[in-house]
């Protein structure tokens, strides 16, 4: 070229060449910040060099600034990427859907969790962030801003209404759309929350400052699992309920089993002759035998009677398996009309079979097992409750 030509003034970068190649400018030993010239548009990069290897990065065309802010734009915006580099940051980047992906997966090839659990937090990440602008902005650009932006457009997202078919009996209004609850909005952070976690702990960003705040859980929110019913709460429950409901829900008072795993069984995973029943459809995963004492495996037998293999083993009065949306809102009337605490739900019941499980001696394998799920899980909420037991027990030697 006919004398030296530089980008970092407005005259040098109108004075360069147009070429597919970058015109670089050293900024640091190692570092450059480049620019790429075509007839049709310019496009910043940024370049670093290890000793080992080297890789670039395009930082934008920055064309929504005026031509003279644009080199210290770049060079801000290059300078931070090799902060995030010497602070051992990956040299790829990813956006937020990208790292909520990743993070599915890893809890797909976690033999612990499995595919169930990973379904479970794809579904969030379907719902609440993979259509939301969140979704494309790179995890190492988050600020505060962005995330507590998300938030509030979550926290103000009404639940999802129940869906009806053209055929459906049931031709009443449907209520209006509710206001979603603090422990729902605690839920739905946990999927971003540990899709950045684990994007920070593999490289990808080298600071969560962008989310430790704006993600945090609201405090005092009643914990479903805090709230035990007694047999005496939980019959009153059952008889308070609908002859369709009070039969699923003594299911649940009977079996510690996920509402979902309960009402996704089908006759077919029931075995009459050994009295046992497959749990095939649950957040543990599939494969798992639960052996039923004589008076549960009648109430089970009653349910299976009658009905073809395929049928729900425990169905609504249509003869449609139970959803969500109709145990909660058959539960949420029984309550009030049996004088419950007004935020039993339905999960309560499973917390309260296995409280009485552990109270009552069974060690914490088996419970973990015929529960569908982990020890470390069970000792971390219920574990308070066996040292109770053990030291109860140990009183008894006293001479």
């Amino acid at each position: 070229m006919g004398g030296k030509v530089t980008i970092t003034t407005v005259t040098g970068q109108a004075a360069l060449p147009v070429r597919d190649a970058v015109h670089w400018h050293k900024l640091h030993a190692g570092q450059h910040l480049g620019l790429r010239k075509t007839k049709t548009a310019q496009t910043w990069y940024a370049r670093a060099y290890d000793g080992e290897r080297q890789v670039r990065k395009a930082l934008g065309a920055f064309d929504h600034l005026p031509p003279n802010e644009r080199f210290s734009a770049a060079s801000k915006e290059a300078e931070q990427w090799f902060k995030h580099l010497d602070a051992g940051g990956s040299m790829r980047g990813i956006t937020v859907l990208e790292a909520c992906e990743r993070y599915v997966q890893a809890l797909r090839d976690d033999p612990e969790k499995g595919d169930a659990s990973a379904d479970a937090e794809a579904g969030y990440v379907r719902r609440f962030i993979a259509k939301d602008k969140l979704a494309d902005l790179p995890v190492d650009k988050l600020v505060k801003a962005h995330v507590q932006d998300w938030r509030r457009r979550m926290e103000r997202k009404p639940v999802a209404q129940p869906k009806r078919g053209k055929h459906c009996r049931n031709k009443e209004p449907l209520p209006p759309p509710r206001k979603r609850k603090p422990v729902s909005v605690n839920r739905n952070m946990v999927t971003l929350r540990a899709a950045l976690n684990l994007a920070k702990a593999d490289g990808f960003v080298t600071s969560d400052l962008a989310w430790a705040q704006a993600l945090k859980p609201i405090k005092g929110v009643a914990n479903q699992r805090t709230l035990y019913l007694d047999r005496r709460q939980r019959k009153a429950l059952v008889a308070a309920l609908p002859d369709d409901a009070s039969r699923f829900v003594r299911g649940l008072c009977e079996l510690p089993l996920r509402p979902g795993a309960l009402a996704a069984l089908t006759v077919a995973d029931y075995d009459a002759r050994h009295k046992l029943l497959c749990i095939g459809h649950d957040k543990a995963g599939e494969g798992r035998y639960i052996p039923l004492p004589p008076i549960t495996a009648k109430v089970i037998a009653d349910e299976a009677r009658g009905k073809l293999p395929a049928a729900p083993l425990f169905a609504r009065w249509d003869g449609a398996a139970w959803s969500k949306d109709a145990w909660m809102k058959a539960i949420r009337e029984a309550v009030i009309a049996a004088d419950l605490p007004p935020t039993t739900t339905a999960y309560t019941l499973r917390h309260s079979t296995i409280t009485d499980l552990v109270t009552g001696g069974l060690d914490l394998h088996t419970v973990a097992k015929v529960s569908g799920t982990s020890v470390a899980m069970i000792e971390k909420y219920y574990g308070k409750l066996r040292q109770d037991v053990a030291r109860d027990a140990l009183a008894a030697l006293a001479l």
